[in-house]
């Protein structure tokens, strides 16, 4: 099959087995079409949820236009339709979740006069033979309740859906086992090679409901003879406890991946840490001057100060600038610098490339517009994934330090914790003392590629850096 591809968007366009995932040729039923399917739209995607759709059925379609939002395990993206068409049918609505890459979510037909063929259509309708199952059989009388337990079989049979470990089922068909809770091992499929659709599943859960309902009524009646030391033994049971209040919240892509990533890094990497205590005295001074004269065209941060700073930091410790490959370690030549971002719909960290090679202005305009968009849900996938060191800053909520969980294939992770004042010996000084503002970092390494030794003389070269800011400058 051939699948035409932009950021990820699969839309195919050739006849394929069973998957139903191909465009469909004109037949009786239907004019030539096309089915679009779930797009991957990023390396990691499996599965989407569907968003807001962007058109209508009946618009007409550019190539660059948004079809619709999908929420990717990244984040929440646009889906940029590259053909030209008319939007006849969407298959998967908005708020339909978990859809795998392929599964199919829209027709899109040439000719706009085709659109109303496909008010009614179905993906089984179009992979089904046109002969249905028959009906369930009617349930039997009482007595007879143990044998209406097997369901009818269908009318007309192929071979059955499971092939060896394998069952061939339509998504629909799968989404409503799913929701029935049918095991699809037990449905005998209607469809081309047995493979299980529709009416399939409707059908098996007619025939599971009769014999539900017979089983109910035969006990019923065993129950309304049963002698009266019975009822009142089964009247005597304890009513179930009241369970405590609490929200259950549908975890989302992203959460899960974050999850999967997450415990994967902290329980496969072996982190190490090292604390630094640095005087941001010089920083402050030199961010206030540099400020005041911008005159409004720019205003920089404390974290522009600390980015710059690992930047020069890795470009003199370039170990620590790496990522373990499995079979080899591989060393960046420039320092692109992930910033952990707080969103609505989770953590993500977009990328300031090449942050060795850019000034403080240059950093601190990057910085604002990649976590603006991270958080309206638009950032592209090249900004978010890759990078060679990342940066998480919990300094603006207070937190003094903590230790941050790497974030493969990354070697480090550099924690950034507030600026607070501290008293310190100065011979120099009236009372022998004098009050420093102190920022305290910490350091989260991966002992495969950072070795104890190498991760201090990182941590000495940024505090060298920050302790006198004007060489970053340089």
């Amino acid at each position: 099959a051939v699948a035409r591809s932009a950021a990820g968007l699969r839309v195919n366009n050739t006849v394929a087995p069973v998957s139903g995932l191909a465009r469909q040729y004109s037949s009786k039923s239907y004019p030539d079409h096309q089915l679009v399917g779930m797009p991957a739209l990023s390396p990691t995607m499996t599965q989407g949820n569907v968003g807001q759709w962007q058109k209508s059925v009946g618009d007409k379609i550019e190539p660059g236009d948004v079809l619709v939002e999908i929420e990717t395990d990244k984040a929440q993206m646009d889906f940029e339709f590259q053909e030209e068409g008319y939007l006849a049918k969407i298959l998967a609505p908005t708020g339909t979740k978990d859809l795998k890459i392929d599964t199919p979510v829209a027709i899109i037909v040439e000719n706009e006069a085709d659109v109303a063929a496909f008010a009614d259509f179905s993906l089984d309708q179009a992979g089904s033979p046109t002969s249905a199952p028959a009906p369930a059989s009617s349930p039997a009388p009482v007595e007879s309740a143990k044998a209406a337990a097997a369901p009818a079989a269908p009318a007309q049979t192929f071979q059955t859906a499971a092939e060896g470990d394998r069952i061939f089922a339509s998504p629909l068909a799968k989404t409503l086992a799913r929701e029935k809770g049918i095991d699809l091992a037990q449905v005998s499929g209607s469809g081309p090679r047995g493979r299980i659709v529709k009416s399939d599943i409707e059908g098996f859960a007619a025939s599971k409901a009769a014999v539900t309902s017979t089983a109910a009524s035969a006990k019923s009646v065993e129950t309304a003879s049963a002698p009266a030391p019975a009822a009142k033994k089964a009247a005597a049971a304890p009513a179930p406890a009241a369970s405590a209040g609490f929200t259950d919240t549908p975890v989302t892509n992203m959460r899960k991946v974050i999850a999967s990533r997450l415990t994967e890094a902290k329980s496969t990497i072996p982190h190490y840490y090292l604390t630094q205590n640095i005087k941001m005295d010089n920083v402050n001074k030199l961010r206030q001057s540099l400020n005041t004269a911008a005159n409004g065209a720019y205003k920089l941060s404390v974290n522009d100060f600390v980015i710059k700073a690992a930047a020069s930091a890795l470009r003199d410790v370039p170990d620590v600038n790496s990522s373990w490959q499995g079979e080899f370690i591989r060393q960046h030549h420039h320092a692109d610098i992930a910033v952990a971002a707080a969103t609505p719909a989770g953590l993500i960290t977009p990328i300031v490339k090449t942050c060795d090679a850019k000034g403080l202005r240059a950093i601190s305009s990057d910085v604002r517009d990649l976590v603006a968009r991270a958080r309206a849900n638009k950032l592209k996938p090249e900004e978010f994934q890759g990078g060679s060191f990342t940066i998480s800053n919990l300094g603006m909520y207070g937190i003094t330090s903590f230790s941050a969980i790497i974030n493969p294939p990354h070697a480090a992770i550099l924690s950034v914790g507030s600026t607070e004042p501290q008293l310190v010996i100065d011979p120099t000084a009236e009372k022998g003392f004098k009050s420093v503002d102190v920022m305290s970092v910490q350091l989260s390494a991966d002992h495969r590629v950072v070795d104890g030794a190498t991760g201090a003389q990182f941590l000495k070269a940024f505090k060298g850096y920050l302790e006198n800011p004007l060489t970053l400058l340089l």
